[in-house]
């Protein structure tokens, strides 16, 4: 029996490294099939201030908070 176990542990050892090694090219493959970016693209906007006026009234709020 102490050969069969050999085996069996051997077999599911060989299977298990086969999965990992086909889990890994496919994993290569979808990496290397994505599309290819173009590259950065960077806009340059320039903005103009908006012109300084004095507030024309000033309004106080007062929130109270009750806690529960």
């Amino acid at each position: 029996m102490s050969g069969r176990r050999r085996a069996v542990r051997l077999a599911i050892v060989v299977v298990g490294v086969l999965l990992a090694f086909m889990i890994g090219v496919s994993f290569s493959r979808s990496f290397d099939e994505r599309p290819k970016s173009s590259g950065a693209v960077t806009t340059v906007r320039t903005l103009t201030p908006l012109p300084e006026s004095a507030p024309t009234s000033t309004e106080t709020v007062t929130v109270t908070v009750t806690s529960p």
